[in-house]
């Protein structure tokens, strides 16, 4: 987060044994018997009974129709142990068939491929294997980029690196997919093993480089351990320029390992893009290949789609270059794991055994072909799940490079949070908490934070989780520094008062993780591992386990032995002293089951959100799904209005939504207008999302396809899906495309969107595409492109909550863009520790089906401590029309229940609380174009009101009676008060106006008998009686009386739920929830009335006003004069209640002011409030 390191760290490689506790328990590996493992496969069999075929001194392991580990021991001592990336290999037995054909290659054919490799030929190269990719006919010629031979050039960038080696692409001219830079330390360098030396001797070793740096540079050689004869590399004319040297080694038949380094006598400077072992005559460097991509952890064809990068710090140029993952176009890829370290069921990593003079390979050659996802799958299996957050790491996040003090978190930071309902689950504490450093401190700084205890305890409380950056070095002023350095039996000297850990050292791993512990009996959460300038080099010496790697495996067993959900937040992959591009020959593969990764320290430019949208989706192809950037960008302070909006969209449908920033301003409430309403509500609607984010978490962790996902995972026969990169799926069912241009003129933004072959429905504004083809959307800041497949199912919670840890998930809307039949199956568990892994979870099946317009929620399985046991579920069916009729379990429900909007054209349909242990059933019926503008009226005891047998006469009664959707019972209460059923209207008999008068229908007359004023306490007040429509005595028998007048009283007997209406208000307008979104916080206002869902109000009796669920509500529950209105969820307070008087005012008794019109402005638009009543037209307002 800080400016780079540069740094005097002398890097010690070595192996040593590290002992971490264990992660991956349930990853159990089946060693293969290695009596076994020595049999050749027999010939022809339709299955198998074991995976292994062994042919002399090569072996296959057959771990799916896919996937298949290649291992070549030259001295027949395979490796069955675990490595550090292949944490397991006890897959079900895949159908296969083995045999040696005429022509003497032992053959293995799955359903998905066939080998083929010649017997007797020694280690695998493009020469003797190949691999048919079944359906494809692509055939593969695998290549082990460990394995260099005498007489090729092999690339430097793969071999082993040490100390500040790096694989670098800041110049051209080079071969391969880099060279590798960083020779400006000692201890910098390279080793390679050099295999097939014909005989003891002397041989010229060769590297080809360029030194632009002035004068001739050196560098010394090593042959195993013995010290070689030096290389002078004269100057180039450029660093673009490369030319070739070479000195003489003396070798040894067979394999030798090679070190090309930078002792502290040598000038170094230099870059070295090969090396090549020849016979010493030859005066030619040999060519490079060009057939494969190649890094040191694998190989592939050079369509590669996708890519990961340790980090996104500081780029100097967009696009960041991106190393390979397993995915390429060509449908293959072979995952290099000859020289990863072997890791123990306790999660103890030591180097493999040597295997001396002997050739070794092991990898795995994955053959998908284009079903890239089942490549994710195989990957997924081998090196272990994803990693599964804890759930609410899924919510919001937000830190800031700022000295904050409890003061300022307790008393400013989280009450404007509260205050403006934006919701926060994890709270980040960036560098300043540190003394007596502020970079690698490690005590509380007690000017910032008198109490820590105090202030963890608080944090508890309201619900927030809480990481601290760490700097992993530790300065000899530290007052622990004695106790740590004792513990480590001597840290690394970093330069001044700094002291580094060497990771690999389990007594210097030990002394680290020693220094976190006081801080988390506090409280702690999770560390934020960082860098920074000369206080971040702690390393791991050993070359065959990546420091980033080794330490983020560290911290997931550190946190899962204290029964946590263990995860590292960090960059990965790499190592500080290798610097942003740097990757090794472990590759990135661990990372996956370990880390969410921090991308650093990025721009605040409109290229970089761009970037960032296509950096998440195509780390897909190395299986990476835990992606945190800084939303809004690192650097810069006070962004554009649009550039921060779009941003904090694009982190909406992010895997991880971290704020974050150098001292900048991250917050809504740092802006204004349509940029601060944007932010607020989109991360409201993160929040929203975590049932499906987490979800979504979920399946990565079991099938390996990340939350974010590139489109030719779910497309790959569509060229488009390959091109179309600014946008991804969100899931298989949901497009985003982030806007990543400036406004025009007009205040919108603009996309051009990819759309997929189908049906898709813009989830903001409802209109619907049909694909294949390309399109512009344009947006305000208030929306952005998010398209639903047909069929596609999106869930959220319905209810506003601070952090998922505030309530249970007992109200969920299920989003469906009608069109297609489609599924989605939500889960959940306790979202902390480790139960989940051992079944502990519910998983709640929901599914559309198009013909029979059903949603139907099936029965939940499973159970974890604490799961709800029932759940209310709001429809959302977008791409609709209006139905005549909804049912909920094959029972109609009243027109309250609900609705449909003309614009977006989506029906909104609202459940009470159904039991999650049986199936229940949402169907729409008939067709329309509009709401109904009549229903049911529901009175005492859930009768309905009615027509005495249906008969249209005059001076029928009318009575309480069961509800069956008769004319008899549709109900409308009209703009001119009449209430109105089979074309009459609801009458006083005879104009009386005493208590006990009957109440029957008449032709309407426009007579005071047959005026009612609907009210927020459910009544229908007669004003010619001043009196009320009554059930005498509170009757529910049907039939058994009929309605009368009588004094309003407030009793059951006179609450009457009237089908949902407008409410109409100043200026002719109507009550209207802003742009029709049903989320709680919407802003309520005066428009045009239209008769859609954002303006059909009903008042249930409880002095309530409701719509789509939810409740007016006076926002924060505030009473003074201004105080605005919004949609809330319904809770019982004072701020939700609302009095209808006779003067037309709505009164809230708990402000002691009325419903008001800002101003009395009576245009569209019009903000709604508290106001002193006054009664003037702004506050007069009439219940539909």
């Amino acid at each position: 987060m800080r400016p780079r390191r540069i740094g005097t760290l002398l890097s010690l490689r070595r192996s040593r044994a590290l002992a971490l506790s264990s992660c991956l328990a349930l990853l159990s590996v089946a060693a293969v018997d290695s009596a076994v493992a020595q049999q050749a496969a027999p010939a022809a069999r339709a299955a198998a009974a074991s995976p292994v075929v062994t042919d002399g001194n090569a072996r296959f392991e057959v771990l799916s129709p896919t996937l298949v580990r290649l291992e070549y021991a030259g001295d027949g001592a395979f490796q069955n142990g675990t490595t550090f990336n292949a944490v397991n290999r006890s897959f079900p037995v895949p159908d296969f068939t083995t045999d040696v054909s005429a022509d003497g290659y032992r053959e293995i054919t799955t359903s998905g491929l066939t080998l083929r490799y010649k017997q007797g030929s020694g280690p695998f190269t493009a020469a003797n294997l190949t691999v048919t990719m079944a359906g494809t006919g692509v055939t593969a010629k695998p290549a082990f980029p460990s394995y260099c031979t005498v007489n090729s050039a092999c690339e430097g960038e793969n071999s082993l690196l040490s100390g500040y080696g790096v694989t670098a692409y800041d110049h051209t001219g080079h071969t391969g997919s880099g060279f590798v830079a960083g020779y400006e330390h000692t201890g910098s360098g390279l080793t390679q093993d050099v295999s097939a030396v014909p005989s003891t001797g002397d041989y010229r070793l060769w590297v080809r480089y360029s030194n632009a740096a002035g004068g001739t540079g050196t560098l010394s050689t090593r042959v195993g351990s013995a010290a070689g004869p030096a290389l002078s590399l004269p100057a180039t004319s450029s660093w673009n320029a490369w030319s070739t040297a070479f000195t003489t080694v003396h070798l040894t038949a067979g394999t030798n390992t090679l070190s090309i380094v930078q002792n502290s006598g040598d000038t170094g400077r230099v870059n070295i893009d090969s090396l090549a072992v020849t016979p010493v005559g030859t005066t030619t460097y040999p060519a490079a290949s060009t057939a494969l991509t190649t890094t040191g952890y694998g190989a592939g064809p050079t369509n590669t789609l996708g890519g990961w990068s340790r980090t996104l710090d500081n780029p100097a140029t967009l696009p960041v270059p991106e190393h390979p993952g397993i995915l390429d176009r060509d449908g293959w890829y072979l995952l290099d794991d000859t020289r990863t370290a072997l890791l123990s069921g306790s999660h103890t990593v030591t180097d493999r055994p040597s295997h001396g003079a002997q050739p070794y390979q092991d990898g795995y050659f994955f053959g998908y072909g284009q079903n890239y996802k089942q490549g994710l799958a195989d990957l997924n299996s081998l090196t272990g799940g994803t990693n599964l957050l804890p759930e609410s790491a899924y919510g919001v996040w937000y830190s800031r490079y700022y000295g904050y003090s409890t003061a300022d978190y307790e008393n400013s930071l989280l009450p404007t949070f509260r205050s403006t309902n934006t919701p926060i689950d994890w709270l980040v504490v960036d560098t300043d908490w540190k003394s007596p450093t502020q970079w690698n401190g490690w005590n509380w700084n007690s000017t910032l934070f008198p109490d820590p205890q105090g202030f963890l305890n608080w944090t508890k409380q309201q619900g927030l989780s809480v990481s601290m950056n760490i700097h992993p070095t530790i300065d000899s002023s530290d007052p622990k520094f004695a106790a740590a350095n004792s513990r480590a039996g001597g840290l690394l000297p970093d330069g001044g008062s700094t002291y580094a850990f060497d990771w690999s050292n389990p007594a210097h791993l030990a002394a680290y993780l020693d220094l976190h512990q006081p801080f988390e009996q506090q409280g702690v959460r999770e560390w934020w591992l960082d860098y920074c300038t000369n206080c971040g080099a702690s390393t791991a010496s050993d070359p065959h386990v990546g420091p980033d790697n080794l330490i983020n495996q560290a911290y997931v067993d550190d946190a899962e032995a204290k029964g946590l959900r263990g995860f590292s937040f960090a960059r990965i992959g790499g190592s500080e002293e290798g610097g942003d591009d740097s990757s090794y020959p472990i590759g990135p593969w661990s990372e996956r089951r370990n880390s969410m990764q921090f991308t650093g320290d990025t721009p605040a430019t409109w290229d970089m959100l761009a970037f960032e949208a296509k950096f998440t989706a195509a780390e897909a192809a190395a299986g990476i799904s835990n992606v945190s950037h800084d939303i809004g960008s690192f650097h810069g302070g006070h962004l554009a209005d649009d550039l921060y909006a779009r941003w904090v969209q694009f982190g909406t449908f992010q895997p991880v939504d971290r704020l974050h920033s150098d001292h900048g301003d991250r917050l809504p409430w740092n802006y204004t207008g349509a940029a601060a309403a944007s932010a607020e509500s989109f991360l409201r609607l993160r929040e929203a999302l975590v049932p499906y984010t987490y979800t979504l978490a979920e399946r990565a962790n079991a099938t390996g396809v990340p939350i974010v996902r590139p489109l030719y995972l779910d497309y790959p026969t569509q060229d488009a899906a390959y091109s179309a990169t600014g946008e991804y799926l969100y899931g298989d069912d949901v497009l985003v495309a982030p806007i990543t241009s400036p406004n025009d003129a007009n205040g919108n933004g603009s996309a051009s969107v990819w759309v997929p072959p189908g049906s898709w429905t813009d989830y903001f504004t409802g209109r619907t595409y049909t694909g294949p083809a390309t399109v512009t959307i344009t947006d305000p800041l208030s929306q952005m492109p998010v398209l639903i497949k047909a069929g596609g199912i999106l869930t959220t919670r319905t209810d506003y909550v601070d952090n998922q840890g505030q309530r249970p998930l007992t109200q969920v809307t299920v989003n469906v863009a009608a069109g297609a039949d489609g599924s989605f199956s939500l889960y959940s568990d306790a979202g902390e520790g480790t139960g989940y892994r051992s079944g502990q979870a519910t998983r709640a099946p929901l599914s559309w089906n198009e013909a029979a317009r059903t949603l139907t929620i099936g029965a939940q399985t499973g159970s974890f401590s604490g799961a709800p046991t029932s759940r209310a579920y709001t429809l959302r069916l977008s791409n609709s029309q209006a139905p005549t009729a909804v049912s909920v379990d094959g029972v109609q429900v009243p027109e309250t229940a609900w609705s449909w909007n003309v614009n977006r054209r989506t029906v909104t349909v609202t459940t009470g609380a159904l039991p999650l242990g049986s199936a229940h059933t949402v169907t729409l019926s008939g067709s329309a174009s509009a709401n109904p503008a009549s229903g049911e009226v529901i009175g005492a005891g859930g009768l309905c009101l009615d027509v005495r047998g249906g008969v249209a006469d005059d001076g029928t009664a009318a009575q309480l009676w069961g509800c069956n959707h008769s004319a008899a019972q549709q109900v409308a209460y009209q703009a001119d008060s009449t209430v109105r059923v089979l074309g009459k209207c609801l009458t006083a008999t005879g104009g009386g106006t005493a208590n006990r008068t009957p109440v029957s229908i008449a032709g309407c007359s426009g007579a005071a008998s047959q005026t009612w004023t609907h009210r927020t306490d459910g009544s229908l007040l007669n004003p010619a009686s001043g009196r009320c429509l009554d059930v005498p005595d509170g009757t529910t028998t049907p039939g058994a009386v009929q309605l009368q007048l009588y004094d309003c009283a407030g009793v059951t007997a006179q609450l009457w739920k009237l089908p949902p209406g407008a409410v109409s208000g100043p200026g002719a307008l109507c009550v209207d929830v802003a742009n029709a979104d049903p989320a709680s916080t919407t802003p309520v206002q005066l428009s045009g009335c239209n008769g859609t869902d954002a303006q059909r109000w009903s008042a249930p009796g409880d002095r309530t006003l409701r719509t789509f669920g939810k409740c007016l509500d006076a926002v924060g529950g505030n009473t003074g004069n201004g105080t605005r209105t919004q949609l809330w969820d319904c809770n019982g307070t004072g701020a939700q209640v609302w009095e209808s008087r006779a003067d037309g005012t709505l009164f809230n008794p708990q402000s002691g002011r009325c419903l008001d019109d800002k101003d009395n402005g009576q245009k569209a638009g019009d903000p709604l409030q508290l106001w002193d009543c006054n009664g003037t037209a702004a506050q007069r307002f009439r219940l539909g």
